[in-house]
């Protein structure tokens, strides 16, 4: 495990409450002989034992499937946590994971979303480079791994970077190897959070696409992305559709009345048709770089020709008319939750639309029911950021290019050792390792496999030499991209 010297944890700072963020074992001293002996012997009685009552021995363990997979074990786990780790004694509730097995002597990729976990068996990048287990975690207050009754104040990324910490010591008694941890966009942000709460834990970290917000009032560097992503043609072509989306309001909104009569949607939350209406239109040119290419503007009708249903159809296909619907944004309560009081969400002025626009980009407020309670903490981001700049060590960060995200990402100052930011050309929020450059993909590769503890074997003559480990696998390596709400300040 990598030592960072000097470590601080300042919880009173970020939370409010000062706050212990965990214990790490110290280096044991050389053993004596008897010592070695009975850690020989445990060893080889753990090596005959079945894989899943070693892992339902762990206290607070549960089974809810077992679901194979040639080549691996899959199982579907619940674990008990503390609603609140600074108070344990107040209750517990069931936190939802995967394990995919690989074997025990090969390395660990802790995944998380930072959403619901997927109960399939899938393979994060790092996992396939490192030929090794995974474990993935579902997000505290993501159904069903929510606390009842919920306390919402104890979701915040403490709280879950603990979830974290507890899952990684009770695995690692049967896990002995090198551990990294990964995710993509907020769970790439998890990963981080993780790393700065808990840095004795993992042995690397690679955080794909994670947005730093942080300071949440001050989001030019959106309007900076947004006047230069791609090209003018396309960048004008998809402004037009957004602006006659509006202009011709009265006519589309007609057909989402019909749409939600038919699909049950309902817009208590948000407070009316209308509103949703307008979230849905001002995501579009967001949504488009966020989940297509450059190549991708071809398919974009000509606003000024199109037909109402070719206007809606373009919309629905990359905003979603069901987004601000209740019943779209129930799923993510605990998303707009946490952009509302620590993670921040991005502002961006889309001047085209003039006037056309009545409610502008509302607050993550409008998308949480009334009667949870939100209070912005406007330190969390500051001191995650401050951190990884000091402190970053073993760290990967990969961005694409043309992905709305990245306007703001993490960046790496004068403490940071060993910790890398890279971009993936023309890439958008599905972003990797294997869509960068070959220079950098080559040394991302042969960091993740020393970070892993494998790169002697991997890659014995440099970076030129660094592969994946693990055969490809096409329904494992699915790249899931998350269909995440466009985050509102």
């Amino acid at each position: 495990m990598r030592k960072k010297l000097g470590w601080l944890l300042s919880l009173a700072v970020l939370i409010g409450t000062v706050g212990t963020a965990g214990t790490t074992a110290q280096a044991a001293t050389a053993a004596e002989p008897s010592a070695v002996t009975d850690a020989t012997a445990t060893d080889a009685k753990a090596a005959t034992e079945d894989i899943k009552d070693r892992i339902l021995a762990i206290p607070g363990m549960s089974l809810i499937e077992e679901k194979p997979y040639p080549g691996y074990r899959f199982f579907v786990l619940n674990y008990e946590q503390p609603v609140d780790h600074r108070a344990p004694w107040k209750g517990t509730f069931k936190q939802r994971l995967t394990l995919l097995h690989k074997d025990v002597t090969r390395p660990t990729v802790f995944f998380t979303s930072g959403y619901n976990v997927n109960t399939n068996p899938r393979r994060s990048e790092p996992t396939t480079i490192v030929d090794g287990n995974q474990v993935s975690l579902e997000y505290r207050f993501f159904t069903p791994s929510r606390p009842d009754p919920a306390n919402w104040s104890n979701l915040d990324i403490w709280q879950a970077a603990s979830d974290q910490h507890r899952i990684f010591t009770a695995l690692k008694k049967v896990y002995k190897k090198n551990w990294l941890a990964t995710g993509g966009s907020k769970g790439g942000m998890t990963a981080t959070y993780f790393e700065r709460f808990y840095p004795r834990d993992m042995d690397g970290v690679v955080a794909y696409v994670a947005p730093n917000d942080v300071v949440n009032k001050e989001d030019s560097a959106y309007d900076r992305f947004f006047a230069k992503v791609g090209t003018k043609e396309c960048r004008d072509k998809l402004n037009a559709v957004q602006r006659e989306a509006l202009v011709r309001r009265e006519p589309l909104e007609a057909k989402y009345a019909v749409a939600a009569a038919e699909n049950g949607w309902t817009f208590t939350t948000v407070g009316n048709l209308d509103k949703a209406y307008e979230a849905v239109v001002l995501d579009y040119v967001w949504a488009f770089w966020q989940y297509s290419l450059l190549a991708d503007c071809a398919t974009i009708p000509a606003a000024a020709t199109a037909t109402d249903q070719e206007i809606w159809d373009t919309i629905d296909a990359i905003s979603g008319f069901s987004a601000y619907a209740d019943q779209g944004l129930e799923t993510y309560t605990p998303y707009y939750y946490q952009a509302g009081t620590q993670l921040g969400s991005p502002d961006i002025k889309q001047p085209h639309l003039g006037d056309l626009s009545r409610y502008g980009y509302q607050p993550p407020r409008n998308f949480v029911p009334r009667d949870i309670p939100m209070t912005f903490q406007p330190a969390a981001m500051r001191d995650v950021d401050t951190w990884v700049k000091n402190n970053a060590n073993q760290m990967l960060f990969v961005y694409g290019q043309n992905d709305p995200w990245g306007a703001e990402p993490f960046h790496l100052g004068y403490g940071a050792r060993d910790s890398y930011v890279m971009i993936a050309p023309g890439a958008n929020h599905g972003a990797n390792v294997s869509k960068l450059v070959e220079a950098e993909k080559a040394l991302a590769t042969e960091k993740i496999l020393k970070w892993a503890g494998v790169a002697p074997a991997a890659a014995p003559t440099g970076a030129a030499k660094a592969t994946p480990l693990a055969k490809p696998d096409a329904q494992l390596d699915q790249r899931d991209i998350e269909r995440e709400p466009m985050l509102r300040p």
